[in-house]
């Protein structure tokens, strides 16, 4: 005689693999990385250029492999445009949301944006970076602004003590200018720019957080725990 149907186990759900390892690493990089760079600040330069470079890194990285990779990291699968963003909000609010394998589509609206923000973190960090100091990638594109904040007519690898006029104040042991402001005005811009995008960074990332803890709790579904195993619900 068989055994009833009340004595089985329940059967767990079926897992499939969504995130493959492009995806998830490059996710938790940008994740350490920003936070680190923030942190960090001016206190540990080095630290935050490093930090920087590896952001930007693997936002080039993940831009590549949303244009070539496997079936859930390629933009053109999950970018629906904001109507279907909207709709899926809608649908949070109300209970109703359809669940998605992949991103939803108010993921990948905050995903686009979330890249452009970095991009643009990155971008004008390094750019500042080749103004204040003749250092970085784009040191040898960007020349470094001499100290009355006109254009500069040398190479960007020439030291900073060839900006400085006499009755300028001495360079410290670390080659700081003391009272005066580094990079003129273009690095007065730049870092400006430099803050906008790095706040706009910070207030992306706080609503994609919540995001995800709304359609986790909609989905029944851990979404930082598949972003680290790449595993999610089959159905």
């Amino acid at each position: 005689m068989n055994a009833s149907n009340d004595n089985q186990e329940p059967v767990a759900p079926r897992e499939i693999k969504v995130w493959d390892p492009v995806v998830r690493i490059g996710h938790w990089v940008i994740v350490i990385g920003v936070f680190t760079a923030y942190f960090s600040g001016d206190d540990w330069q080095g630290i935050h250029v490093w930090a920087g470079y590896a952001v930007a890194a693997a936002v080039l990285i993940r831009i590549a492999w949303g244009l070539v990779g496997t079936r859930h990291a390629r933009f053109a699968s999950f970018v629906r445009g904001p109507g279907a963003a909207a709709g899926y909000v809608r649908g949070l609010v109300s209970g109703k949301a359809e669940r998605h394998v992949g991103h939803n589509p108010a993921g990948a609206v905050m995903i686009l944006l979330l890249l452009a923000s970095l991009a643009g973190t990155t971008g004008t960090g390094m750019a500042l970076y080749a103004v204040e100091e003749g250092r970085g990638p784009l040191a040898g594109i960007i020349a470094m602004a001499p100290e009355d904040g006109t254009q500069a007519s040398v190479p960007s690898e020439t030291p900073r003590a060839a900006y400085r006029d006499d009755d300028d104040e001495e360079y410290g042991e670390h080659g700081e200018r003391g009272e005066h402001e580094e990079g003129g005005e273009g690095g007065e811009w730049l870092e400006g720019l430099h803050k906008f995008f790095v706040y706009l960074t910070l207030t992306l990332a706080g609503l994609h957080v919540i995001g995800v803890i709304a359609s986790s709790l909609a989905h029944g579904e851990n979404l930082v725990r598949s972003m680290v195993t790449g595993r999610k619900r089959a159905e």
